[in-house]
């Protein structure tokens, strides 16, 4: 019962045959403080099933123990109800109680004389103590001085009716969770059995009866619900414990850090998660899958400690190779000897290579140093280069003028004089100096082919005028010329027989081919 409901039930007055001075309480004052007691435990129950759950800890094994709970206050007592504390709570309660289906609740102050009168007929006073009559038999409820008395036990009986009601009326919410369920039939039975209202019980009775019914097929239902949520939570649960262990299982090679780093800080995000909006599982079930769920963190976490220190160790000796390497390129870049500057930083660029990669920020910094001093060298080399070819170039005139006069012996016709011809010629290029490299090239590509062209003459005339070759080849030749005429020969017999001579002429056409070239 809310302070809003005792605000508005009516208040209940003292009968006036009532003795004003007692040593002990009156029979309406006994009577309203049983009620009352048993009202106000049901509804602590209620309340205490609609409050939050406490929130649970995050990490069960986090470093900083959790506060205690703060203690619950302690239910009252069940007692005899007493008259009036039944009271009626207003139709705004009633209504908002009532969120799935309407439940009509009875309210005590609009109970009629002739429904009171009805609920008085069941009850008398003898010897100042009131009785209620249950299947033809008195049961004392408790004192009353006089017949007026029984009018706040009929006030109470209206109560417990309306409090019978009120119960089903929350049965459609979800104010009441299984054990308020029970212990709200179990203040109702008691209320029943052992009755301190006067009224007609069987009706109430037989209610309590049918709503007793949905009342055990809500708590059934509920307790399903919550076993299916705790097995889904508990599957949840191991889910997550089973993802970290193969995150912590998986070989060095097959680990990305960043994402599975990130995997399982989400899965530790879902293991809060759970435990704070999730279903409950049993607290050792739960402490053993986070002391898995812990390991397998803590196996991660090493590793991947480990892999970066092993990481930072390999950057560490790139970096010093590769720093070795630039203090080198930097001395080198300046030698005045081009040849071997440039070999020098041809080594340097494949032992540059050969050296790791290390932290990316590190390898940049330094490989520009790197590219810095290899520039400076060829960017010196190519400025030295194009001086000596400005200085070089009055000699392209001279050279050229010799390559001319030297292709003009082309094409040779007398061997003899186009070689003392050319010998001159040659002391003429070389006399004329150095140029620069592009016309060097081009000149003596040129010069080349005029003394190639003079090699190819001497070796074709002294081919031809070799004494060894042309004996061969006189030899070689009467042969042929003998196997050409017998083969003509049998070729003339073979037409005169009429046989087949396409093999024979084929030979002969081969022998006549190779006199030819002899």
């Amino acid at each position: 019962m809310t302070a809003s409901d005792a605000e508005k039930a009516p208040t209940t007055e003292v009968p006036a045959g009532a003795p004003a001075e007692a040593e002990t309480p009156t029979a309406e004052e006994t009577a309203v403080e049983a009620v009352e007691a048993a009202t106000e435990e049901t509804e602590a129950a209620s309340d205490e099933a609609a409050a939050p759950a406490p929130e649970a800890v995050e990490e069960p094994a986090a470093a900083t123990p959790a506060p205690a709970a703060a203690p619950k206050p302690r239910a009252p007592k069940p007692g005899a109800p007493k008259p009036g504390s039944f009271k009626a709570p207003s139709p705004v309660v009633v209504a908002q109680q009532a969120t799935h289906h309407v439940v009509a609740v009875p309210v005590v102050a609009d109970v009629s004389e002739e429904r009171m009168e009805e609920a008085l007929a069941h009850g008398l006073v003898e010897d100042g103590v009131a009785y209620v009559i249950v299947d033809d038999e008195r049961v004392e409820v408790g004192p009353a001085a006089d017949d007026d008395a029984l009018h706040a036990y009929a006030v109470a009986y209206f109560e417990l009716e309306a409090s019978v009601e009120r119960f089903h009326a929350r049965l459609a919410t979800a104010e009441l969770g299984p054990k308020d369920i029970d212990e709200t039939l179990a203040h109702l039975d008691t209320a029943v059995s052992t009755p301190v209202v006067v009224g007609d019980l069987d009706p109430v009775k037989a209610r309590l009866e049918e709503i007793r019914s949905e009342a055990v097929a809500v708590r059934d239902r509920i307790l399903e619900e919550r076993r299916v949520a705790r097995e889904e939570a508990l599957a949840a649960r191991e889910q997550i414990v089973a993802t970290a262990e193969a995150l912590a299982a998986k070989p060095e090679g097959q680990v990305h850090w960043k994402n599975d780093t990130a995997e399982l800080r989400s899965l530790l995000d879902a293991w809060k998660e759970a435990q704070r909006a999730g279903a409950r599982i049993p607290k050792d079930v739960e402490r053993e899958l986070w002391k898995r769920f812990t390991h397998a963190r803590s196996a991660f976490e090493k590793a991947r400690k480990h892999h970066f220190a092993e990481l930072d160790r390999a950057n560490t000796d790139v970096a010093s190779r590769k720093e070795a390497l630039v203090a080198k390129a930097e001395e080198l870049a300046q030698t005045t000897d081009w040849d071997r500057g440039a070999r020098g930083f041809r080594d340097l660029m494949g032992e540059w290579r050969t050296a790791g990669r290390g932290r990316r920020s590190v390898d940049d910094a330094l490989w520009k140093r790197f590219q810095a001093a290899q520039d400076s060298f060829f960017e010196a080399r190519r400025s030295a280069s194009d001086a000596e070819d400005e200085a070089l170039s009055g000699n392209v005139e001279g050279k050229e003028a010799a390559v001319v006069e030297a292709e003009a012996l082309l094409p040779i016709k007398d061997l003899q004089a186009v070689k003392q011809a050319l010998r001159p010629l040659q002391d003429r290029f070389e006399a004329a100096g150095r140029v620069p490299r592009a016309d060097a090239a081009r000149l003596a590509k040129r010069m080349g082919a005029v003394e190639k062209a003079v090699r190819d003459a001497e070796e074709a005339e002294w081919d031809r005028r070799n004494p060894e070759k042309e004996a061969r080849s006189s030899g070689m030749a009467a042969q042929l010329q003998a196997s050409i005429a017998a083969l003509e020969e049998e070729i003339a017999a073979a037409k005169k027989a009429k046989k087949d001579t396409k093999k024979l002429e084929d030979t002969l056409a081969a022998q006549k081919s190779w006199l030819d070239v002899l």
